[in-house]
């Protein structure tokens, strides 16, 4: 008895003993975990994980969203797929930003990186839980992560993973998500989960795999191998993007999401959150590629449009094997056949290229990122101006260096000569007929393609204008284009489409002496293979910066609920009505984002002198007003006004003196003082109007009020003395400056005066708030700004003068212009015309659409013709003054 008392009271001695032994080697603590992460302790881990910080790309988008998150929340990442370098990345690139950074693994494993000690104290703390409980200690059940996430540390969770899901479906193992849900319901604090991507292989997926991808992985999924040959050498090539944060506790307060018990909310967290990478990995990599060919059947074996053959053979009396052979000749004459080899290529060479031409290519990096934001939801259309045949490349190559695919492009089909043309095809241009008149097939054939596109989720790059500018300013928006998309849409292509309006401007064009040609009614010369190998002359030349703007993306499912119209229900006029306005809104707004550039407010100026002769001070004196009014309506200038406006204008006038613009009256002179006069050349003054017509969008609505105070002939006047000939005005040229539906004639009216306050010319009343007086000084200023419209008035004259000898109707409105233009070239030599930018084909064209609008079509139409004459010459004379 006294053996076993001695052995019972031992045996608790021991005990305590070894309890207090163990407490010691532990801490008196016993939760060890291998998912704390405790930094880069090792010496190589921390040297190569800072080598490949330092080389993948993370861009500042994706780091300012985590700089803009609340500072007293938890943050918690999450990647789709199981893989811990991501986890170490993050945790490294972020530390070094002082940035929240990942250092808890949900359902990660960090045995290999931790101390000797942490190992020892991780399997002692397991080996004690197990022999008290004969089973191993859960983290979860512990609280431990949740702790250590509510001290401030950030959390890091996969969502797709194999192993873990069958641990938590089969074993009803913990679910991360579920844990964060149920910590999220029970503290105040949000918490942000960040859904990031890894990817290894930004290019897109394609439908049929080949042998590289089965045996090494996809693009989306790459295997082992695949991730390990790019990390080492291609690290440069891997992008890190991180979505927009999910605030967890405004996620648990949806009402579709309250109603749902916890599991199933985990379950609706995790399909939300795999979306957003979802959709965010296609605003990188494009859609899946479907080959030319698979893009042909897809079409051609659509239930519609086979249904439209057999009609369209049958009202043709046609056999429909011949109507089928004639859909399928028109597809491999539309399609593109993208290839993301030639992209890349096409990317290397483009870098060269621009780097010798341009002395930069400016773009803002918050409106590309908004822009690959709006497509995670919806296919792009991006509709940018078109002043030259490099806007084809410029475009897709600022999205391929932005990690954002390259659009689908609609081309002329004079560009698909040979080899550019399968070259373009290869890069994703379509090319497409100038006309589709007389050609029902082909444009059911056409619209039916670019509803493919927008089913497989592409995004569609068109030129609103239909063709290049050969003036400078923006010219009306054709239809066509733009109402196929929009039925697209109609017909279930996709839920939404949200439209880019794009400004694209050059300090210099390529094409100027072309232009000069065409405008002066010389033919457009075509593009050949001959033409390209000219073209090297042009690699030796400098033509200054390129700026690119992205306008805000619009919605066309909100611009269409904003309208309150059912274009599914409306004829065919209204629903022309309703493109040709949405087409004016996407001008206006490409306008809106236009660039001043240095040479455009020179030659403006320039012209805008009364006469052929001016001095510098003359000059001067313009663009300061010009500069005054568009800084303070808060026009965007190029970086170089900005800069230095001085010696930037002063570059630019030795730069049109160079180029022969403009010459020295005395050709002695070194230097140019304010008494130094020029001359302009008659036969540069197109090229001088071409750039002029670039900023003259600043200045319209600016011009027309001034051409109203100035007809209103009064030193004292109220703004409601301007709207009638401001309205006038407008109607007039929307096809010359587009017609702005957002703004009444009234606003912008008082936008003007506001500006004409500022710069005094204008001084309101002091007994009357709504009345205006004129200056001495702002009469002078005035004609600066009327100045603007000076040629329009005197060739929407010659369009009259020529209506008014005209006994027979031209209804062709190519010959008709061209028949004007050689009236006004006639009335130009007889030195009735004074400015030789009036003498325009693209004004004529113009003008002779309105004036037919209005009834005037020949010589007999003699009342209207009187009317509008008396109106232009006086708004001539007044403007010139």
């Amino acid at each position: 008895m006294s053996l076993l008392n001695s052995v019972k009271s031992v045996v608790p001695a021991t005990r305590a003993m070894i309890r207090k032994y163990l407490n010691y080697l532990l801490g008196d603590s016993e939760n060890y975990f291998t998912n704390i992460y405790p930094g880069n302790t090792s010496f190589m881990v921390r040297k190569i994980m800072t080598h490949f910080s330092n080389r993948i790309n993370i861009d500042k988008h994706s780091l300012d969203k985590i700089k803009g998150l609340p500072e007293n929340c938890h943050v918690v990442f999450a990647s789709k797929e199981k893989h811990v370098f991501d986890f170490l990345y993050l945790h490294t690139r972020l530390k070094a930003e002082e940035l929240p950074h990942p250092e808890i693994g949900f359902d990660y494993h960090f045995t290999p990186y931790l101390p000797m000690k942490q190992l020892c104290r991780v399997a002692l703390a397991q080996a004690d839980h197990f022999f008290h409980h004969l089973e191993f200690k859960d983290v979860y059940g512990t609280g431990v992560l949740e702790r250590e996430l509510c001290s401030g540390r950030a959390g890091f969770v996969s969502l797709i993973e194999k192993d873990d899901f069958q641990n938590r479906f089969i074993r009803s193992g913990p679910d991360p998500l579920y844990h964060l849900i149920e910590l999220q319901k029970s503290i105040d604090t949000p918490i942000f989960i960040i859904p990031e991507d890894t990817i290894y292989v930004p290019n897109p997926m394609r439908k049929d795999p080949g042998l590289s991808d089965i045996l090494f992985g996809t693009s989306e999924r790459p295997g082992l191998v695949k991730r390990a040959f790019m990390l080492l050498r291609r690290p440069d090539k891997i992008k890190i993007a991180l979505a927009n944060p999910v605030n967890l506790k405004t996620f648990m307060n949806r009402k579709d999401i309250q109603s749902l018990d916890s599991e199933f909310q985990t379950h609706r967290l995790r399909s939300h959150l795999v979306d957003i990478l979802n959709r965010q990995r296609k605003s990188i990599t494009g859609p899946v590629l479907k080959s030319r060919q698979e893009i042909t059947e897809d079409i051609l074996n659509r239930k519609s449009l086979r249904e439209y053959l057999a009609d369209y053979a049958q009202r043709h009396n046609i056999t429909l094997k011949k109507t089928n052979k004639k859909a399928a000749g028109y597809i491999n004459e539309i399609a593109a056949n993208y290839n993301q080899r030639i992209i890349e290529f096409g990317s290397w060479a483009l870098t060269r290229i621009f780097r010798t031409i341009f002395d930069g290519i400016m773009v803002n990096q918050d409106e590309i990122n908004r822009m690959r934001e709006k497509y995670a939801d919806a296919p792009l259309i991006l509709v940018p101006c078109h002043k030259s045949h490099l806007d084809y490349l410029l475009l897709p190559y600022i999205m391929h260096q932005n990690n954002m695919p390259c659009p689908h492009i609609a081309a002329g089909k004079n560009l698909s000569f040979w080899p550019l043309g399968p070259f373009f095809r290869r890069g994703g241009a379509f090319f497409l007929r100038r006309t589709f008149k007389g050609a029902e097939l082909y444009a059911k054939i056409f619209a039916t393609y670019l509803e493919q596109l927008l089913r497989e989720g592409f995004n569609i790059k068109i030129y609103i204008e239909g063709t290049r500018s050969r003036t400078g300013k923006l010219l009306p928006p054709k239809p066509g284009g733009l109402g196929m998309m929009i039925q697209a849409h109609l017909d279930g292509a996709c839920d939404n489409l949200f439209f880019v309006p794009i400004f694209v401007g050059y300090d210099r064009v390529l094409e100027e002496d072309a232009y000069l040609k065409e405008i002066e009614g010389g033919k457009k010369s075509p593009e050949t293979l001959k033409g390209l190998i000219s073209t090297r002359k042009f690699l030796k030349k400098k033509y200054g910066k390129v700026y690119i703007r992205f306008d805000e993306p619009i919605s066309l499912r909100d611009y269409i609920s904003k309208k309150n119209i059912d274009l599914r229900k409306v004829g065919t006029k209204e629903y022309m009505q309703f493109v040709k306005g949405f087409g004016y809104k996407l001008t206006n707004a490409i306008n809106n984002k236009a660039v001043a550039t240095p040479h455009g407010i020179l030659a403006s100026a320039i012209l805008n002198c009364r006469e052929n002769n001016f001095s510098q001070k003359q000059v001067l004196e313009r663009v300061s007003t010009y500069m005054n009014l568009i800084t303070f309506h808060n026009a965007e200038l190029s970086d170089t006004l900005l800069m230095d406006p001085d010696n930037t204008l002063k570059a630019v006038t030795q730069t049109f003196v160079s180029r022969k613009f403009i010459e020295l009256l005395d050709e002695d002179e070194d230097d140019i003082f304010e008494d130094t006069t020029f001359v302009v050349k008659q036969n540069k003054r197109a090229i001088l109007d071409y750039y002029k017509n670039s900023v003259i969008s600043f200045f319209v609505p600016s011009a027309y009020t001034a051409v109203a105070i100035l007809e209103a002939d009064r030193f004292k006047f109220t703004m409601g003395d301007l709207v009638r000939r401001y309205s006038f005005l407008q109607t007039m040229f929307t096809d010359e400056f587009s017609f702005n539906e957002d703004l009444t004639c009234e606003e912008q009216i008082s936008n003007a005066l506001k500006g004409f306050v500022n710069e005094g010319i204008l001084v309101p009343d002091t007994h009357r708030p709504d009345l205006y007086n004129l200056t001495s000084m702002g009469y002078r200023k005035l004609k600066y700004i009327t100045a603007f419209m000076v040629p329009f008035f005197q060739s929407y004259l010659t369009t009259l003068n020529y209506f008014e000898k005209e006994t027979k109707e031209i209804t062709d409105p190519k010959d008709r212009s061209k028949k004007i233009l050689s009236f006004g070239t006639k009335l130009y030599k007889k030195k009735q015309i004074p400015f030789r930018e009036s003498v325009s084909l693209i004004n004529y064209r113009n003008a002779a659409a309105f004036f037919e609008k209005q009834g005037i079509k020949t010589a007999e139409d003699e009342m209207e013709i009187e009317h509008y004459k008396q109106i232009l010459n006086r708004l001539f004379r007044i403007s010139r003054q």
